[in-house]
């Protein structure tokens, strides 16, 4: 038996897709420990994992990056107030080991302080990344740009170009502060942003293709284990059971990020077409000021996994947790990204001709209209993605990956 401390960083998104991999290990007699976002705590308990919740002064920093007016200001932003999160993650996690006395640490790939603490204690560690991986790979485009891949001389150069670029961009925005972490821990510090991904005893990716790109050079020590949906326990909602035209389901993300505009437009879009309009607005509820109205159904919360088999189509911001779900259910979506890792996710929806992609700055009435339409065309490509997304193993894959640096954990116990 093996006692694994997970951390997640606070959000939904983060801490969900790791339920399935979690459970398995507990089914298989390991001991899990959960740090998590308080909201989660009694729903995990109720699940079967122990959970309790992370030290509060990490929520009360706020990710400000959606009232940012450029990308290069977005990503700036974003990475300082995930920095500052870290110098309270980071003690936060030394606290939970002295508290459960673990044996292997499973950490959130954005919980940068507790990332840190991680490398420099004893134990065996993996990074938990639950969406695309913004690593090096043959054939795959610059990350965060949501670049189409491009075959041959022409398309190595820019990959070649677009990654230094990219690196550069990154470090600009992570390095300082993921480095004054390091050194408060007496680690070395880091000289490019994807040093983070190398500097793991393992790397486990919640996704496969067609999610990702096909990784023909991946390191040893990173595992695709594939997209693990997993819903917070929900009474079903009794109007999916009544007759009438097929649901839109349109969501804004659970970690406010300012995308209320999604909904709003979402409405005008569809109201009277021949579907009918299921809006989860999570966080955004108050700010959308959106009420139902014929055809439409304004919601905070819906169980996603039970709503997307009714479903003709998505739309969504393109948050990996939606994505995975709809590509999961073989259901196409059309994704407009705002930010973070959406252009990339979108990317990779409308390269596996799951779904299509709307810009955000082309984002009105007609044209979110007309790519509704377009995306319901494609859910024999939605079909096939599932399948293909369905054949990485879940959650068994996850425990045999956690299990294996649990034994290694035990090896270095005998010696």
């Amino acid at each position: 038996m093996t006692r694994f401390l997970v951390y997640t960083a606070p959000a939904t998104g983060h801490a969900l897709p790791l339920v399935p991999g979690l459970l398995e290990l507990r089914r298989r007699g390991h001991e899990v420990h959960v740090r998590t976002l308080p909201a989660l705590v009694a729903p995990l308990r109720a699940a079967g994992l122990s959970a309790d919740a992370i030290d509060p002064r990490v929520t009360a920093v706020e990710v400000t990056d959606f009232r940012a007016t450029s990308d290069t200001e977005r990503l700036r932003s974003g990475q300082v107030d995930l920095m500052r999160r870290g110098e309270f993650d980071g003690p936060d996690l030394d606290a939970a080991i002295a508290e459960h006395r673990p044996d292997v640490l499973l950490v959130d790939a954005i919980a940068y302080g507790a990332q840190t603490r991680a490398q420099a204690s004893p134990l065996p560690a993996a990074m938990v990344l639950p969406s695309v991986l913004p690593v090096r790979g043959r054939g795959v485009p610059p990350y965060g740009l949501g670049l189409k891949p491009l075959s041959g001389p022409l398309g190595r150069v820019r990959d070649a170009v677009g990654w230094k670029l990219v690196e550069r961009m990154f470090g600009k925005a992570m390095l300082p502060g993921l480095n004054a972490l390091r050194r408060e821990s007496g680690l070395p510090e880091f000289r490019s942003p994807l040093d983070q991904f190398t500097a793991q005893d393992a790397v486990i990716v919640l996704t496969g293709e067609p999610l990702e790109y096909p990784r023909t050079d991946l390191p040893a020590h990173v595992h695709l284990v594939g997209a693990q949906p997993w819903d917070l326990p929900a009474e079903r909602p009794a109007y999916l059971d009544e007759p009438g035209d097929p649901w839109v389901l349109v969501t804004c993300s659970t970690d406010y990020q300012g995308d209320e505009d999604l909904a709003r437009v979402a409405v005008e879009a569809l109201r009277d077409q021949p579907v009918r309009v299921l809006l989860t607005l999570a966080e955004a509820y108050e700010g959308a000021q959106l009420a139902s109205a014929g055809n439409i159904r304004v919601e905070r919360f819906a169980p996603h996994g039970q709503v997307l088999p009714h479903c003709a189509a998505v739309v969504t911001h393109g948050g990996f947790g939606i994505v995975s779900k709809a590509m999961a259910a073989g259901v196409p979506s059309v994704v407009v990204p705002f930010g973070r890792d959406q252009p990339e996710i979108a990317r990779r929806v409308t390269e596996a001709g799951a779904g299509v992609t709307l810009r955000p700055k082309k984002l009105n009435a007609a044209s979110l209209r007309a790519a509704v339409e377009r995306a319901r065309g494609l859910t024999p490509g939605a079909q096939a993605a599932a399948a293909r997304l369905r054949a990485h193993g879940g959650a068994a894959r996850f425990a045999d990956v956690a299990e294996g640096l649990g034994a290694r954990a035990g090896a270095a116990l005998t010696h």
